[in-house]
């Protein structure tokens, strides 16, 4: 019961308004079972093939996040149900998700991914990109996506400094995209920012959604 304790856990210090995803990427289904008996019914999912085996063989009523890089041609196997998309980062995608969406008769919400780590892995755009985006109209014409938010990852370091700052730049790039372009869209209100090694710090720089692994599951099972 090591993962229900581990869960709890973390909710205990979660204040009202953040949502807890729980990364479930790499677990086997006993383990998401586990967490879903402990209450817990938001999973993170990074590989769309993965993610449509579990959707298939766990409750119903689990509501799947996916959040990894993803690419074009694997919208369509998760388009009938995942709830939230965390890393759209190009218009190109954008368009692929509503054509998906528009084929299930469904909408489908999305986080615009933002670079905001100093290490060049990471994916996103750049806040210029987003509001040049914004502003050509296309992303308004999309009537089957819904821009809920935004989303992104801070560098990998010890630095809690450099990953303050890196989370404040998220949230500022979210309010001026609230101002600018939301500003009456009740759907445009996600910060997702934070994992395992650093949600604390997320939350308190206004986190509404964490992506937390390890700390619930133990470390990885890396697949060969």
């Amino acid at each position: 019961m090591e993962i229900a304790k581990n869960l709890l856990e973390i909710k205990k210090g979660l204040p009202a308004g953040v949502q807890l995803v729980a990364v479930s990427k790499t677990k086997p289904n006993a383990a998401i079972l586990e967490a879903y008996e402990a209450g817990q019914r938001v999973f993170g999912e990074n590989k769309v093939q993965e993610l449509a085996q579990k959707y298939e063989e766990l409750p119903k009523d689990i509501e799947w996040h996916f959040i990894g890089h993803l690419q074009s041609n694997k919208v369509k196997y998760m388009a009938p149900f995942v709830s939230l998309i965390h890393g759209v980062d190009s218009l190109k995608l954008l368009k692929t998700i509503n054509k998906e969406a528009a084929k299930n008769k469904r909408t489908i919400r999305c986080l615009l991914q933002f670079h905001i780590a100093e290490e060049s892995t990471k994916f996103g755009l750049s806040e210029e990109e987003a509001m040049e985006m914004l502003d050509s109209g296309e992303v308004q014409a999309l009537e089957n996506v819904e821009i809920a938010g935004v989303m992104g990852m801070a560098t990998y370091t010890d630095d809690e400094n450099q990953i303050r700052k890196e989370f404040r730049v998220l949230h500022n790039i979210f309010s001026a995209l609230k101002n600018r372009y939301f500003a009456t869209s009740g759907s445009f209100r996600e910060i997702s920012m934070g994992m395992s090694d650093d949600y604390p710090i997320a939350m308190e720089e206004g986190s509404t959604m964490i992506r937390v692994g390890s700390k619930i599951f133990g470390e990885r099972n890396y697949q060969h």
